[in-house]
C-alpha cells in the first residue's frame, strides 16, 4: 500500500508512505499520527523542520501501531536514501528531494494475560481487556481508567495505577498485561475554597454547588456541582479541583474557581409574518439581583403590528428565579404577567401572578409545583365575561433526547395538571395537557430520522360556555396541525359561534433526511381532532395536513422552512401555509 503526498515548495519533492500490510483504517491511523503529512502542507516545511518531524515520527508511528494491536513493527524513514534517525540535526541537508516511509506493521497480537487488581466491588472492566481479545494500548488504558473510576466512586479519591507489567511474546503473538492499582484511603469531602467570585456571595456559591461536606467522596457530586453552577447563567466558567494531599482527618479539600459574567444583559428581537403581522420584543435581565445568583427578567412584546388595530397583542412579563432553594436542585420562581390577547376565537385582557418550585430529580426528570391567581376579562363566542381563578400547577418532564433543537434519538414526555378554583361566579375544574415525542436515527451517522409526536389535552368541570377561553383547545398552525391556519380549527357552539373545544388530540410524523452536510429535507403528516365536551366525548371530525420542509444546519440548530397544505376539508390541496423558525418542528 502506498500513500503519496504531492510536493510543497522546494523543501521536498515527494513523500511516499508504504505499508506492507493492513487496510484503509490502519493507513488512516498512521497518516493521522505522522507530523510529516501536515508539515508538507504548511509554509514551515524547511529541510530542518522536515528532518525533525521525520525523527519524531518513528515514535508516533510505533505508538499508532501499538494502539492497533501490532507490537512487532519495523519502521524505516529515509531522506534521500539516508535513514533519518542517523542524520544529525547539525548535518541537516540543504534540500530534500524525497522522503520514503516503509512500514512493516507486523501481525496482530492478542492478550495472553489481562489482569487488573485490586478492584472495587461492582467495577466493570471493558470486554476489550480480556484473554484472547485483540491487544492494544486503548484497551489497557480503558481498563485502567475503569479500575480507578470504580475506586473513586466508592470514596477512594486518590486511587492510582501503582505498577504495570507489559510483556510482548512475539513467537506466540501475545501481549501479557498485569496492572496493579493502589486505592488509597477512603476520604470525605473537606473544605470548599471558593475563588474568583466578585458579586456572588461565597456562601451562596457553596449552597448552589451542593457538595455535601463531611460525607464520603463521590466524583459525581463534583460533576453535579459544576452543572448546577453553570445552569444559573451567572458564571462564564466553573472549575472544581481536588487537593493533591488529603488532610490528616481523612478529608479532602476542594478548590472551586468561578468567573462571573456581567450581571446585566438586555436584548431585543423582531419578526414578520404575512399571517400574524409584525412582532417586536425586548428584555432586560439581572443575573445576580441580591448577590445570591438570583435572576430577574423583565420582557415585553407587541405583536400583530400592521394588521387590524384591534388585533394588536401586548404582553409584559416579570420573572424572578432563585436557585438552590431548600435543596441544591430546587429553584424558586415568581412570575407576574399582564397581557392583551386577540386570538381567532376570543380576545381578552389578563393579569396573573404565580410562584412555585422546580426540582430536578435526575438528568432526565424534572418536576414543577406552583400556585397562582388569574384575572381574565374576555369577549368570545359567549359574550363579555370576567373570570377569577386560584390555580395549582403540577407538572413533570422526562427528556432523554440527544439534542433539543435537532434530536436524532431519545424520548421527550411532559404532562401538566392544573386544578383551578373559581372565585365569584367562575366555575372550578381541572385542565390536563401532555406532549410525547420519540426519535429514531436510521442509517450511517443517522442520515435518516423518524420522528413522532402525540399531544393530548382536556378540561373537566365547567361547561364549555363557562370555561376560561384560553383553557379551551384550538388546532392549526406550526405547533399542532400544519397546513391549516393558526387556531382556525375548533368547534361550533350551541349558539352557532366558533370557539375552542374542551378536548384535543393530535399526532405528527416526520421523516428527516440529510442530503448534504448542512442540508436536510423533511416530509411530514399531521392530524388532530377537537371535541366540544370533556374526556373526548362528543362528535368530532379529524383534520389533517401534510407537506415538505427544508433544513439548513447552522451549528446551533437548523433553520426550518416548511410548506404544508390541508389534506382534509374543502380546501384540501388548495391552500398553503408557510412556516419559518429555528430548530425542528418538534
Amino acid at each position: 500500500m502506498c500513500l503519496v503526498v504531492a510536493p510543497v515548495a522546494s523543501a521536498a519533492q515527494d513523500l511516499d508512505v508504504n505499508l506492507s500490510r493492513g487496510g484503509d483504517d490502519l493507513r488512516s491511523e498512521v497518516r493521522g499520527a505522522m507530523s510529516l503529512v501536515g508539515l508538507l502542507d504548511s509554509e514551515d516545511s524547511t529541510p530542518q523542520a522536515l528532518l525533525a518531524a521525520a525523527q519524531a515520527d518513528y515514535g508516533r508511528i510505533v505508538s499508532a501501531l501499538y494502539g492497533n494491536g501490532r507490537f512487532g513493527p519495523v519502521v524505516s524513514i529515509t531522506i534521500d536514501g539516508r535513514e533519518a534517525a542517523n542524520i544529525s540535526p547539525f548535518d541537516a541537508p540543504a534540500s530534500i528531494e524525497r522522503i520514503a516511509v516503509d512500514i512493516e506493521p507486523g501481525p496482530w497480537f492478542k492478550f495472553g494475560r489481562a489482569e487488573i487488581a485490586p478492584l472495587a466491588q461492582g467495577t466493570e472492566i471493558p470486554e476489550t481487556f480480556r484473554v484472547g481479545a485483540r491487544a492494544g494500548t486503548a484497551p489497557i488504558r480503558e481498563a485502567t481508567e475503569a479500575g480507578i473510576r470504580g475506586w473513586r466512586e466508592t470514596g477512594h479519591a486518590k486511587a492510582e495505577l501503582a505498577s504495570q507489567q507489559i510483556t510482548a511474546d512475539h513467537p506466540a503473538q501475545e501481549l501479557d498485561v498485569v496492572l496493579r492499582l493502589a486505592p488509597g484511603p477512603r476520604l470525605r469531602f473537606g473544605d470548599i475554597v471558593v475563588t474568583g467570585n466578585e458579586g456572588v456571595r461565597r456562601t451562596r456559591i457553596r449552597e448552589i454547588a451542593g457538595i455535601p461536606q463531611g460525607e464520603v467522596f463521590d466524583p459525581e457530586e463534583i460533576t453535579q456541582a459544576e452543572r448546577r453552577l453553570r445552569q444559573t447563567g451567572v458564571f462564564s466558567s466553573v472549575a472544581i479541583s481536588e487537593a493533591e494531599t488529603p488532610n490528616a482527618d481523612g478529608s479532602l479539600d476542594l478548590a472551586l474557581q468561578v468567573a462571573e459574567q456581567k450581571p446585566r444583559r438586555f436584548g431585543f428581537g423582531a419578526e414578520l409574518s404575512t399571517q400574524d403581522g409584525g412582532k417586536i420584543s425586548a428584555f432586560w435581565l439581572h443575573r445576580n439581583l441580591f448577590q445570591g445568583a438570583e435572576r430577574l427578567r423583565v420582557e415585553g412584546e407587541v405583536s400583530g403590528i400592521g394588521m387590524d388595530g384591534e388585533e394588536i397583542d401586548y404582553k409584559l412579563n416579570l420573572t424572578y428565579g432563585r436557585p438552590a432553594t431548600f435543596t441544591p436542585d430546587t429553584e424558586f420562581y415568581l412570575t407576574a404577567t399582564i397581557e392583551q390577547l386577540n386570538e381567532p376565537g376570543f380576545s381578552s385582557n389578563q393579569a396573573s401572578i404565580s410562584s412555585g418550585l422546580t426540582h430536578r430529580f435526575s438528568d432526565e426528570l424534572t418536576g414543577t409545583f406552583g400556585l397562582g391567581y388569574r384575572y381574565i376579562d374576555t369577549d368570545d363566542a359567549f359574550g363579555e365575561r370576567t373570570f377569577q381563578l386560584l390555580t395549582a400547577t403540577l407538572g413533570a418532564t422526562y427528556d432523554t433526547r440527544d439534542s433539543t433543537l435537532n434530536p436524532t434519538g431519545g424520548f421527550y414526555i411532559s404532562a401538566t395538571g392544573t386544578p383551578f378554583l373559581g372565585l365569584d361566579d367562575t366555575e372550578s375544574g381541572v385542565r390536563f395537557t401532555s406532549d410525547a415525542r420519540a426519535y429514531a436515527g436510521l442509517g450511517a451517522e443517522d442520515r435518516f430520522v423518524l420522528a413522532g409526536r402525540a399531544q393530548l389535552g382536556s378540561v373537566w368541570g365547567p361547561d364549555i360556555e363557562d370555561t376560561v377561553p384560553d383553557y379551551l383547545f384550538y388546532s392549526g398552525g406550526g405547533g399542532t396541525v400544519r397546513g391549516h391556519a393558526y387556531q382556525s380549527l375548533g368547534v361550533t357552539a350551541s349558539n352557532g359561534e366558533f370557539t375552542g373545544g374542551q378536548s384535543f388530540a393530535a399526532i405528527s410524523a416526520e421523516l428527516r433526511a440529510t442530503v448534504r452536510e448542512n442540508i436536510g429535507l423533511v416530509g411530514f403528516y399531521d392530524a388532530g381532532f377537537i371535541t366540544e365536551e370533556s374526556g373526548f366525548a362528543g362528535d368530532s371530525d379529524w383534520h389533517a395536513g401534510a407537506g415538505i420542509g427544508l433544513r439548513y444546519n447552522t451549528g446551533i440548530g437548523p433553520i426550518r422552512v416548511d410548506v404544508a397544505t390541508p389534506v382534509t376539508g374543502d380546501d384540501a390541496g388548495q391552500e398553503y401555509q408557510f412556516y419559518i423558525g429555528i430548530g425542528q418542528a418538534f
